[in-house]
């Protein structure tokens, strides 16, 4: 199982210099990844914030090994496009690395309502579908015609290519609603929230088949437990108000026994 810090990128890390020093202490003490979430604002709405796909990229430039991506990209305030080409750009910056975490997105936050987006869960999720669909239609590299219901692509062809084929789409889900882990199995992995325990985890596996991550939260459980069960992946959440020292340490002393 692969371990990575998983980090806001708004509050107290607010600052790109910040985060790509975290990055690279991150990939010298031995973890596998760093991962950021992606928000405009927050839940007070008026928080310091930076943008994520900006700060992967510094991150990029000061790591080589570890995995770098969002967790998660709400697919339906994002144009699909934009976001295809962020992604590959930030795989070709990090010679084939990146990881993109989508999802529909949340009501906790006023990233929908207070900037007129979408509020509609289903018709989210419905923007989500035809997203990703696109979203792999344009990585191909052959001439996209999309005529959907949200979006629409008249004969363009984007280059250059992700470097990774596939680069790596974990979708988020909730458990134990089947429908978000159906759609993660049209892909390359899933983020499952609100799992009871480990136990749960070859369920996940049934449902999405062979060769898929299932990346966990890190919660009061020891990662071996879920190393056991099956997942691939073992994010260790932080928080905006976190100390920052503190982060450095947690990060410094790497990743938990296996």
């Amino acid at each position: 199982m692969r371990c990575a810090p998983w980090a806001p990128n708004f509050g107290a890390f607010a600052d790109v210099s910040l985060l790509a020093d975290l990055a690279a202490r991150s990939e010298a003490a031995g973890w596998d990844g760093w991962f950021l979430w992606d928000h405009v604002v927050h839940r007070a709405g008026d928080e310091p914030a930076v943008d994520p796909w900006m700060a992967l990229a510094v991150a990029a430039t000061v790591t080589s090994r570890i995995r770098l991506g969002t967790v998660v990209t709400p697919v339906p305030r994002r144009r699909p496009w934009n976001l295809a080409r962020q992604a590959a750009t930030l795989d070709h910056l990090s010679g084939g690395r990146a990881v993109l975490g989508v999802g529909a997105g949340t009501e906790r936050t006023p990233e929908f309502r207070d900037f007129g987006e979408e509020t509609d869960l289903a018709r989210r999720a419905a923007m989500l579908d035809e997203g990703l669909d696109l979203i792999g239609a344009i990585w191909s590299g052959a001439p996209v015609h999309h005529a959907g219901m949200h979006y629409r692509v008249d004969g363009i062809t984007f280059r250059p290519v992700p470097v990774q084929r596939p680069l790596p789409v974990w979708v988020a889900a909730t458990w134990p609603h089947q429908r978000p882990l159906r759609r993660a199995a049209r892909w390359q992995g899933v983020l499952p929230a609100a799992l009871p325990g480990p136990e749960a985890v070859p369920e996940i596996m049934r449902v999405l088949g062979p060769g898929k991550d299932i990346v966990i939260q890190a919660d009061e459980r020891p990662a071996r437990d879920w190393a056991r069960a099956g997942a691939t992946w073992w994010l260790r959440c932080l928080q905006p108000g976190d100390v920052i020292s503190d982060v450095q340490a947690l990060i410094d002393a790497g990743p938990p026994a296996a």
